[in-house]
C-alpha cells in the first residue's frame, strides 16, 4: 500500500512537471487580457484521461500554477490553480464515467466531449477570474478567443497524445496502480 502511495506522489509530480515545461514551452502572450495561451492543456487532458481526475487536478493545478509563477504571471496563480484543476476533474470525470474501458473510437468520442466541457469551463473561468478578481472588467471578454484557441489545441494534442499512451502496456498498468484499480 505504501509502495503505491509513494508511486502516486512521483507520478503527480512528474506530470505536474509535464503540464508546466508543456504551458512554458511557447507562451503565446495575450494582450487584451494580460495573460498568455500555451500547450499545457493538451497535457492536462491527457492527465485525466489517464491518471483520473482527482490525480490529474493536482498535476494539473500544481503545474500550471508553477508555470504562471515562473513566468511572471503572479496575478494569475492562484485563478490557474483552482481553474485548471477543475479543468482536470471536469474531463477525467466525464471520461471515468462514459468512457473508461470502451472501445477505442468510444472512448475517445468520450474523450472529445469530455475536453469540450473542462476547457468550456477554463475559458469562463479565466473570464470571471480576470473580469471580477483582477479588476478587468468587460475587458476580460479580450481574451475568450485565445482561450478558446488554447483550448480546442489542448483537446486535439489529447486526442493525439492518451490513445498512443494509453497503448503501451507499462503505462497502462502504472495508471491502473494509481487509480486504485488491481
Amino acid at each position: 500500500m505504501k509502495q503505491n502511495q509513494t508511486l502516486k506522489i512521483v507520478l503527480i509530480a512528474l506530470f505536474a512537471a509535464l503540464v508546466c515545461v508543456a504551458t512554458m514551452l511557447v507562451p503565446i502572450p495575450i494582450p487584451a487580457s494580460g495573460g498568455y495561451a500555451n500547450a499545457g492543456d493538451g497535457v492536462i487532458l491527457m492527465c485525466a484521461f489517464l491518471m483520473g481526475p482527482v490525480n490529474a487536478a493536482f498535476a494539473a493545478g500544481i503545474g500550471s500554477m508553477l508555470a504562471d509563477l515562473l513566468l511572471g504571471y503572479v496575478s494569475f496563480a492562484p485563478g490557474t490553480l483552482v481553474i485548471k484543476a477543475c479543468v482536470a476533474l471536469i474531463a477525467g470525470g466525464i471520461f471515468n464515467r462514459f468512457g473508461r474501458g470502451q472501445a477505442t473510437g468510444r472512448a475517445l468520442g468520450v474523450q472529445l466531449i469530455g475536453g469540450v466541457a473542462a476547457e468550456a469551463f477554463m475559458v469562463l473561468g479565466y473570464f470571471f477570474y480576470e473580469a471580477v478578481l483582477l479588476g478587468v472588467g468587460i475587458g476580460a471578454a479580450g481574451g475568450i478567443a485565445a482561450n478558446i484557441g488554447q483550448g480546442a489545441v489542448g483537446i486535439v494534442i489529447a486526442a493525439v497524445l492518451t490513445p498512443l499512451l494509453s497503448h503501451a502496456h507499462e503505462v497502462r498498468e502504472l495508471m491502473d496502480k494509481i487509480r486504485g484499480a488491481k
